[in-house]
């Protein structure tokens, strides 16, 4: 069923023409008031001035200066308002197809971006300081809707390759297990449940930041040690350490700062901060988790490794969603790609901050949550 297409109404006025004929009414008001005030209040005043003057009423000479001013008057008044008339619609006209021209460059950008063309810009008018913060603030928006439909293109391409993978190995397997080609023995059994345990970590991962970026989290804050969240998070990684040929310490610098956290959340952030280190990290390199405070009274937990280190071209979107600097290497380390996103809306919700810091290739990288102390 098609449905066609609404146009506009033959019949319809738009702004300039409206704009056109309120300024006509305006003046032809004006001219009406001008002629009738002059036609009313001039002559008497003449005539009193010249009665005033020692002529006499019914003098001859005297109503036909009373007749003269009241022709000069109201040609003069003619000839002004008639230059006023031609002055205002020549301005009038020109105003008017600014003002239309400008916001049916507004209406067409809107337009574009209603129908999916971020890149629809306004250009500047000139017509004032409203109408270039309309047209700032519109071209901010469509700027920011262009990045979010990039960066939901790239999200949904990125969690497509995500999902291919495994989907795939456990499609593959199966079938050679149907077709008797490869038997259900354990080591087949261990690489299906690899599979969905990806695929598993990846739902919840998902899950996880889109909570945590609406803001739907719900956190228990308390008063932790953060130096004891650190020593927790080594502890808890010490075997997958030992298991990468990586040495894991703590330098707790300062011992007893507190922080009003939740300790789930804060745990679940130094863990993947600490997970994406040893990733990173070849055999025989270092990860340190280390807690200080600054000089405001923040408490700054950070997790330093002498790793690959970070290109400067690449800092600016480590927190992002699925961002790799090298895609093959980071896919072949097993990261979600989620990981550094799910830290930084956890530390944002509670009011801190991230930063990650590296020198560059080879190294190493440092990665800094900032929370203020308790």
């Amino acid at each position: 069923m098609s449905v066609a297409r609404r146009r506009p109404s033959a019949r319809g006025s738009g702004l300039a023409s409206r704009l056109l004929a309120a300024i006509v009414v305006v003046l032809l008001t004006a001219v009406a008031t001008a002629a009738l005030v002059a036609a009313a209040v001039g002559p008497g005043v003449f005539h009193d001035h010249m009665v005033a003057a020692g002529a006499a009423d019914t003098d001859a000479a005297v109503l036909h200066a009373e007749r003269a001013f009241r022709d000069a008057g109201a040609v003069v008044l003619a000839l002004a308002l008639g230059a006023a008339a031609v002055a205002s619609s020549v301005v009038s006209v020109v105003l008017t197809r600014r003002i239309a021209r400008s916001l049916r460059a507004v209406a067409a950008a809107a337009g574009g971006v209603g129908a999916g063309r971020y890149e629809a810009r306004v250009p500047r008018t000139g017509l004032g300081e409203e109408f270039d913060a309309l047209a700032a603030s519109f071209n901010t928006m469509a700027a920011r809707l262009q990045d979010a439909e990039r960066l939901r293109g790239r999200l949904l391409a990125d969690v497509a390759h995500e999902l291919r993978t495994p989907v795939a190995t456990l499609a593959g397997y199966l079938e050679a297990v149907e077709d008797g080609v490869r038997p259900l023995d354990p080591a087949t059994v261990a690489v299906l449940r690899d599979q969905a345990t990806r695929l598993t970590r990846l739902a919840q991962d998902l899950a996880a930041v889109t909570r945590a970026e609406a803001g739907d989290l719900v956190l228990d804050l308390e008063p932790v040690d953060a130096g004891e969240l650190c020593r927790t998070a080594c502890a808890a990684a010490q075997e997958r350490a030992e298991a990468a040929g990586v040495r894991l310490r703590t330098e707790v610098l300062a011992d007893g700062a507190l922080i009003r956290v939740d300790r789930t959340s804060l745990a679940q952030v130094l863990d993947n901060l600490v997970d994406n280190a040893l990733r990173h990290t070849p055999r025989g390199g270092v990860v340190v988790v280390a807690t200080t405070r600054d000089p405001d009274g923040n408490v700054r937990l950070s997790v330093a490794d002498t790793g690959e280190g970070i290109g400067p071209e690449h800092l600016p979107h480590v927190f992002e969603r699925f961002y790799r600097a090298d895609s093959a290497r980071d896919r072949a380390h097993g990261g979600s790609g989620i990981g550094l996103a799910i830290s930084r809306a956890l530390v944002e919700a509670h009011g801190g901050a991230i930063t990650a810091e590296s020198d560059g290739r080879g190294s190493g990288a440092t990665f800094v949550v900032v929370l203020p102390g308790a």
